[in-house]
């Protein structure tokens, strides 16, 4: 049995016989019949030259010109039957590649049979002729019609493909190449092993590995450094580091490459590693690798880190070059620290680094995110001083620039002065035109840009149908989308479906949205992060409980609900519909959470009225290390109010400033009035907000007012819903509110002073519950449904067990009801639909009222909750209520 090692099996491919142009003179005919005089140096040829002659004529040529002679003189040499010698030819065609002359060089292939003895070295370099003259699809046809090829003429075809950056052809080519017997060498390797980097082709590069392991190339460290970049490219670094601790030579690539690869995973702390072991093992870093760190640190938001590491590289006599200061104008842009990329950008001025196209461009990126005008038009004078203007990529940015900015005028004239357009030339311009409303001029724009050489892209039809959703022309978006791959040629991507979903959200049309969110799905679009983070927070409500976990079903199946964003706001959305067991079952499963999933979770809890669980949850976070910040006081201030925990939340409130140096806003001090009022201390309240070092707002006189109503304090209820009614004049409730207290508190004729409130403008209570997967409405005094009777009838016997708090001197947002002429609220309405005559009382049931609850309303829920054993949530404009067994989660103060 013979055994056969080290055998690599390759598919076969079959290859046409080679093809030689035959001879067809049809530039240059022959006049007359004994001579022609050449048209520049005046050189005299008869039929009859000697070959040696014209031979040393052509090497001539070859130096001194003019090359279009040379057809001339093989066109004689075959009408003589003599032949040229091959080095001459090749000549000849390297001194097309020199002038890249192309026309010649065809000529030249159309006479290749008068090569005396042709070898593969003369179709070689036939090769790289059409090929260095930019003529790729003709080099092509040559090398395949090659009977022979060796090594020069794969790596001259390889070559070409790689300076055409066709990577997946060089792959291909490499494995035809093998397949032929020929292996390449070194410096061929190199260029094969970029393509398949390129190409993130591991499989092909594992097999070069062993080739080279089979071959004992062992000491080229070049070869070695391109494999370790296709496994850091490929993100298997536990390939790259098995071959990296095997290399018996490193140099600064090498470790470069295991640093970048670090960087394309983010893990930036291992890359921080291996550049110290660098220095360590004796290889100072390059400017190179500095940079691609500093780079690195900035694409990962770590901008400060990598400010340090920019200062710490001066320190080892390196100059930060214009790549170094590009990538930390571009980080700073990015993370939003606008300021903080345009003092870099002066900086660099003063030293003298001169700018480059991408660091103008990160620089108008940064004036377009914050709509700077001025600083981008400064921007604008520097670039047409640098003479970079004209830059396809500048232009572009000063479109998107002075769109966004609003000045439309400066960004068509930019747009009409350019010689070359591409699509994102007209794409900024047409979603400028949109953004301004003027979606008419978008619209002509985007009939020109059919026309033009770059029809319009997806993102085109995108920005169009997105331009037309926010102007309220929803028939002409919806046009749009049905019409991308009739007229566009191009399939509606997730983006399109999106700016759908974002429209009729936009335009209060849930249900439209939804339709369209399910639409997708039966096309089989699956719905991304941006689907999911637009359309979640539009069903965080009572009555939306089930349409929040369809959407949480979706993210599961398409695996986005493992994003952490996408993660938070499900614990916020299932709070806020009603399911806190949801929210804190979605907490627990996090692998990691940020302050944005501790801060869901307390807010949610908060709103729940479960001020223990909040306490608890705060306590672990700060037990975690988890730094606090301004919204996490917010919710903790309003926990420690519900619980009555009066001196640890003014503790709370004194720590924002001295334990963790944050500046309390507007949010916490209505927290503390909040706190305060709960517990019945209004004058202490009051005194609280008159020392507050900025205005209150209307949150803070709310939470005041919401404390003299529970507590029954009209003369400060008056004084707070004044100040109220300074800061919104035209706030109905507000005004009816303070014309019920004046009229409470004998002040009648002040009520007099307020604007009559119309009937038209008069607090009209409105419910609505969602019942077998279907909601409805319920208005005040409704009494258009034929059930309605029935309805009031039931709620009249309930009526007699409630045991009514006492209601005199009490103001509420909404009119008293009146039994006489059957005007009962809207949330009783549901109560009655939902249970009346049901032979299974529902377990839950989930309301949303437009008004705050009147305390009438309130004691009847108690009362269903505890003799029907359900449980009510009402979330009205102010409380969250959770009814169960006779009690409510608020504490009776809403």
């Amino acid at each position: 049995m013979t055994m056969v090692k080290n055998l690599i099996i390759l598919p076969t491919k079959s290859r046409p016989p080679l093809l030689v142009p035959s001879y067809i003179p049809t530039l240059f005919e022959w006049h007359g019949s004994t001579r022609v005089y050449a048209n520049s140096n005046n050189v005299f040829m008869t039929k009859m030259s000697h070959p040696k002659l014209m031979d040393a004529q052509l090497n001539q040529l070859c130096v001194n010109g003019p090359l279009s002679e040379a057809v001339t003189i093989l066109d004689t040499m075959a009408q003589q039957g003599s032949k040229v010698r091959p080095i001459t030819y090749m000549k000849l065609l390297q001194c097309c590649i020199d002038s890249e002359c192309i026309w010649v060089g065809r000529e030249l292939h159309a006479r290749i049979g008068l090569v005396g003895k042709l070898n593969p070295f003369v179709e070689t370099k036939l090769v790289s002729m059409y090929a260095k003259c930019g003529h790729l699809e003709e080099a092509r046809k040559v090398f395949d019609e090659m009977r022979e090829r060796n090594l020069f003429t794969w790596s001259a075809m390889i070559g070409a493909c790689s300076r055409d950056q066709r990577w997946e052809e060089v792959v291909d080519l490499f494995y035809d190449m093998m397949q032929h017997g020929v292996l390449p060498d070194d410096f061929l390797l190199i260029k094969i092993v970029k393509a398949i980097g390129k190409c993130r082709d591991l499989e092909t590069g594992r097999l070069v590995h062993s080739l080279v392991i089979r071959r004992g190339m062992r000491s080229s460290v070049r070869v070695f450094n391109s494999i370790l970049a296709v496994y850091a490219k490929c993100e298997e670094m536990n390939c790259a580091e098995k071959l990296f601790s095997r290399m018996d030579e490193r140099n600064c690539v090498t470790w470069s490459v295991m640093i970048t690869g670090y960087c394309q995973k983010g893990e930036i702390e291992r890359a921080q590693e291996y550049f110290d072991a660098m220095k360590e093992d004796g290889i100072e870093p390059g400017l190179v690798t500095w940079n691609i760190l500093i780079a690195s640190y900035n694409q990962l938001g770590y901008c400060d880190t990598a400010m340090d590491l920019m200062r710490k590289m001066k320190s080892f006599g390196f100059t930060p070059d214009v790549y170094t200061w590009t990538s930390m104008i571009s980080g700073f842009t990015q993370k939003g620290r606008v300021n903080d990329a345009f003092d870099l950008l002066r900086e660099m001025f003063l030293t003298g680094v001169e700018l480059n196209s991408i660091t103008i461009a990160s620089a108008l990126s940064a004036c377009a995110s914050i709509e700077s005008l001025s600083t981008g038009s400064e921007i604008h004078s520097i670039a047409v001083k640098a003479g970079l203007v004209d830059d396809i990529l500048i232009s572009n940015s000063l479109i998107d620039m002075y769109s966004k900015g609003g000045n439309l005028e400066a960004a068509q004239c930019i747009f009409d002065m350019m010689l070359d357009r591409d699509v994102y030339s007209w794409n900024s311009l047409i979603g400028g035109y949109c953004q301004a409303g003027f979606c008419g001029k978008a619209h002509e724009l985007f009939m020109e840009m059919q026309e033009s050489d770059s029809p319009p892209n997806v993102v085109t039809w995108n920005v169009m149908i997105t331009g037309f959703m926010q102007n309220g022309s929803k028939d002409l978006a919806l046009d749009l989308f049905l019409r991308i791959e009739k007229d566009g040629k191009i399939m509606p991507n997730v983006a399109s479906w999106n700016s759908l979903i974002s429209g009729f959200l936009r335009s209060g049309q849930k249900d439209m949205a939804m339709q369209v969110f399910r639409r997708m799905q039966f096309f089989k679009v699956a719905p991304n992060l941006i689907t999911m983070l637009t359309i979640l927070p539009a069903y965080a409500n009572l009555v939306a409980g089930k349409k929040v976990k369809e959407i949480h079903c979706c993210a599961v199946r398409r695996n986005l609900a493992s994003d952490l964003s996408v993660s938070n706001l499900f614990i916020d959305s299932y709070a806020k519909s009603g399911n806190i067991l949801y929210s804190r079952k979605v907490f627990d499963g996090l692998s990691s959470k940020d302050i944005v999933s501790w801060n869901s979770m307390l807010s949610g809890c908060v709103l729940h009225g479960c001020s223990e669980s909040a306490l608890d949850l705060f306590y672990q976070m700060r037990k975690d290390g988890i730094q606090p910040n301004r919204i996490t006081f917010a919710s903790i201030i309003l926990a420690y109010g519900h619980a009555a925990m009066v001196d640890e939340g003014k503790h709370a409130f004194s720590n924002i400033t001295k334990e963790y140096q944050i500046t309390p806003e507007q949010e916490h001090y209505s927290a503390m009035v909040y706190l305060l009022g709960r517990s019945g201390k209004l004058a202490e309240a009051l005194k609280f907000i008159q020392e507050m070092p900025m205005e209150p707002n209307s949150s803070v006189w709310s939470a005041l007012l919401t404390a003299c109503r529970i507590h029954r304090n009209l003369r400060l209820a008056i004084l707070a819903g004044e100040s109220l009614l300074e800061l919104e004049p035209g706030n109905i409730i507000t005004r009816h509110l303070l014309s019920q207290a004046y009229n409470l508190y004998a002040k009648s004729w002040e009520a007099q002073k307020l604007p009559k409130l119309e009937k038209e403008e008069q607090p009209v209570g409105e419910s609505w519950i969602e019942w077998k997967n279907m909601v409805y409405t319920f208005v005040v005094g409704e009494q258009s449904e034929p059930y309605m009777e029935k309805l009031h009838s039931w709620l009249k016997q309930v009526a007699v067990n409630v045991k009514v708090s006492g209601n005199e001197l009490c103001i509420e947002e909404e009119e008293k009801e009146n039994i006489s002429i059957s005007s009962v609220h809207s949330e009783k309405l549901a109560f009655a639909f939902a249970l009346m005559g049901s032979h299974h009382t529902p377990q839950i049931l989930r309301i949303v009222k437009n008004l705050r609850m009147c305390r009438d309303c309130h004691d009847t829920a108690k009362y269903i909750s505890l003799a029907y054993g359900c449980e009510i949530y009402l979330n009205d404009s102010n409380c969250l209520h959770h009814f169960k067994g006779g009690h409510c989660s608020c504490g009776d103060y809403w």
